[in-house]
């Protein structure tokens, strides 16, 4: 990504610290943060100081290596081997512990899972494997994102008029994205795009984070209000919706951010394309259905309050509903495979009834 003339990924490591990106500052104000715990990195997780499928999975890998790192050594200084009966107990208690702490900072996400089993498996190895391994997620999930614009480029016509939800951009990934990735790659070709950008309430990803990144690259955009979308679509508008996937089950059902399900049943009410663009590593062979996606339930002061900048760019927290009141805060809906033209993977465009085989 660039942003002001300087490339960046969204979360990186340089020796045992990890950097990245808070997101909970953008717009407003660009700011790089240090992890040099496990425990950092889990706290930038469950605070969205860090959020989107890949980017979390990329700071889970680098948590879970830390955590290798960090785990129990002997008093010469070197790390305890998790092989001596003496001390297995001592260092795997650690790292077990660190992984149910690590899990449970996002509970829908599959790629906080998948990127932690890998590295978890690489420590059993070495601390340095560990390491290497959360590294190597990092780079699959920048160059999984490149393949996927590649391939959604090919379904974006010159014109195209294209609504997303949330926020599947580069913030979203280590680079480039997913939802957004085939977009700055049709605009990159020289394609005329538009992108209607919801604001994705509560948190509003899509006004603060995929507006800001369309912005940085230039591409033509509008913010909308989340309940304008099915409008849009009436009046023939929108050419085709893509969004991005937290988890996608076996049958082709896929978790995104709330309100993904009535975009995609309005897009089949007016016979608009549908895709879903997220890397193999997001699907879950493991879950048969929607029906067993864990939703993410989010405090309730996330509908009541907001946050933003005043003249003097101050942030102010700010109740916006009615005082006394009580909301409900869940954090992704499902949508059901038949509502789904397509995903868009690095591997290609796979139909929902294909991803049994395919994945």
């Amino acid at each position: 990504m660039n942003v002001n003339g300087t490339d960046y990924r969204t979360v990186w490591m340089e020796g045992n610290t990890v950097f990245y990106i808070e997101q909970n500052r953008l717009p407003f104000a660009f700011v790089i943060k240090e992890a040099i715990t496990y425990q950092d990195c889990c706290t930038a997780i469950r605070e969205m100081q860090v959020r989107g499928a890949g980017a979390i999975g990329a700071m889970a890998g680098f948590a879970m290596a830390l955590a290798w790192v960090s785990a129990p050594r002997n008093t010469a200084g070197s790390l305890v081997p998790c092989d001596e009966s003496t001390h297995q107990d001592s260092c795997m208690e650690y790292i077990r512990n660190a992984r149910t702490e690590i899990e449970a900072t996002r509970p829908t996400a599959r790629n906080l899972f998948y990127a932690t089993e890998l590295v978890f498996e690489a420590g059993m190895r070495s601390p340095e494997e560990a390491l290497a391994e959360a590294q190597r997620v990092a780079d699959r999930d920048a160059s999984d994102s490149r393949m996927i614009g590649e391939y959604g480029n090919s379904l974006i016509r010159d014109g195209s008029r294209i609504l997303t939800h949330c926020n599947a951009g580069w913030l979203a990934f280590v680079d480039f994205g997913t939802a957004l990735s085939p977009i700055y790659m049709a605009h990159k070709s020289g394609k005329n795009v538009f992108v209607y950008a919801d604001e994705t309430r509560p948190r509003s990803q899509g006004a603060r984070l995929t507006a800001w990144e369309l912005f940085q690259e230039g591409v033509p955009h509008v913010i909308i209000p989340d309940n304008a979308g099915a409008s849009l679509m009436a009046r023939g508008k929108v050419d085709m919706v893509i969004t991005g996937a937290d988890r996608i089950a076996a049958n082709g059902d896929a978790a995104n951010k709330i309100g993904t399900l009535e975009k995609a049943i309005v897009a089949r009410e007016y016979g608009i394309p549908f895709y879903v663009a997220a890397p193999t590593s997001t699907f879950d062979p493991g879950c048969a259905s929607g029906n067993e996606i864990v939703i993410e339930e989010r405090s309730e002061e996330e509908v009541l309050y907001q946050e933003g900048p005043d003249a003097d760019g101050v942030m102010h927290r700010i109740q916006v509903c009615s005082p006394g009141s009580h909301a409900l805060n869940p954090a992704f809906d499902v949508t059901p495979a038949k509502y789904i033209t397509g995903f868009i993977t690095e591997r290609g465009i796979i139909r929902p009834e294909e991803v049994g085989c395919r994945i």
